[in-house]
């Protein structure tokens, strides 16, 4: 064998339930299903991962995947599990939330910024600028740190004025 080359990859022979199942899985409405059975049964034939992949039109590593996760879980790999990570990390920890807090505190120009209205986008683009966080986060990660802190986001409101003089007596006498 030569230096760095591994040995072909074949799936375990499936029982005849496991059989059975693939048989069911050719005929599925769900293209996950469909093609793992595929990739199963192919390699339950002795055809090798690259034949199989080009077969199908699909990656190499997509039918180790496959082979693999039907040798540990047999049938239940033929239907598609969460693509959810099993863990996250927040964005910002609690030091940087309350740097967040801080920061929203303060006026959007004191950060150079054109306007006196903070939006999640440039929120997201401050905290980043200043440190707080590693990375360019999403306006989605900004209002769940603030949910998390206990504050709801509200858009900014922008009130009409005039620069009429007497506007507040105006506007206390019309609306009582």
């Amino acid at each position: 064998m030569l230096w760095g080359m591994q040995a072909p990859l074949f799936v375990r022979p499936p029982t005849e339930e496991e059989r059975q199942a693939l048989a069911a899985g050719l005929r599925s409405a769900d293209a996950f299903t469909l093609r793992r059975s595929q990739i199963v049964l192919a390699s339950a034939r002795g055809e090798r991962a690259p034949a199989i992949a080009r077969t199908l039109g699909c990656s190499d590593q997509t039918v180790r995947n496959a082979l693999r996760a039907f040798d540990a879980r047999g049938v239940a790999a033929l239907t598609e599990g969460s693509s959810r990570p099993h863990t996250t990390h927040p964005a910002f920890d609690a030091d940087g939330a309350d740097r967040l807090r801080a920061l929203l505190h303060r006026s959007p120009r004191a950060f150079g910024h054109p306007t006196s209205i903070w939006t999640l986008e440039l929120a997201a683009e401050t905290a980043f600028a200043d440190g707080i966080t590693a990375t360019r986060v999403s306006d989605e990660t900004i209002r769940a740190t603030l949910a998390r802190l206990g504050l709801r986001w509200r858009r900014a409101k922008t009130w009409i004025t005039s620069p009429d003089p007497a506007y507040a007596k105006k506007k206390s006498v019309a609306t009582g």
